[in-house]
């Protein structure tokens, strides 16, 4: 993915997060997000380890003041701190408005496959299976297609899920796509692509109205 096509897809990832909104950003892209809200946007900024109010990442960093990916962070004015009890109980209660999270898998039915590939490494689940399950809105950020070329929107996920028929929104550096009762549909496309080469890059089916596309 280059440069461009993911600052255009985490500029219009960021156009989700509405003021009055309790977030949750996932690690790795969905962090990312954080500098592309406008700086007057009236939003609570949630970190599982105990931050309510995330501000951007410091350019002087509180070598004490990390987020749970590790992240140094500033505050913004309210921001409240808070033990790991306290903060999955607002996860659990469904006080999150909206979680954005990576994925190594999401089918178009909304399952998610974002904290394993069996046989490697990993730190552990997080708090990405409680936020999945828990938060009131699911969107996922990530490539459109792996390392490999091959597609990241499956039919089915054949890897150990997060959660299971969660997701609502897919943002791509190709695409915006929504889960829906009738299948996964496309909304909007990346600036200079065609449908034809998104359907390509695509697992599963993909749904595609009679009007034209927005584009991003």
């Amino acid at each position: 993915m280059s440069s461009g096509s993911s600052e255009r897809m985490l500029r219009r990832a960021a156009r989700e997060v509405q003021a009055g909104m309790t977030v949750n950003l996932g690690i790795g892209l969905p962090t990312q997000i954080l500098a592309y809200l406008p700086p007057d946007l009236e939003v609570c900024m949630h970190s599982e380890n105990g931050i309510a109010g995330v501000g951007p990442i410091a350019l002087n960093p509180d070598r004490n003041l990390i987020d749970a990916g590790g992240a140094y962070v500033s505050v913004m004015p309210g921001t409240a701190f808070f033990d790991s009890a306290t903060s999955f109980a607002m996860v659990r209660g469904g006080r999150i408005d909206l979680t954005m999270l990576g994925a190594f898998e999401v089918s178009g039915t909304g399952d998610l496959a974002s904290w394993i590939i069996p046989g490697k490494f990993t730190p552990g689940a997080g708090g990405a299976i409680e936020l999945a399950q828990k938060a009131r809105r699911v969107a996922v950020i990530t490539t459109h297609v792996d390392k490999a070329g091959r597609p990241k929107i499956v039919e089915k996920c054949s890897l150990p899920l997060t959660a299971k028929g969660r997701v609502s929104r897919i943002f791509t550096d190709m695409a915006v796509c929504d889960v829906t009762p009738e299948g996964l549909r496309l909304v909007e496309i990346a600036e200079g692509l065609s449908v034809g080469e998104v359907r390509q890059a695509t697992g599963t089916v993909l749904l595609v109205g009679d009007g034209p596309l927005a584009t991003f």
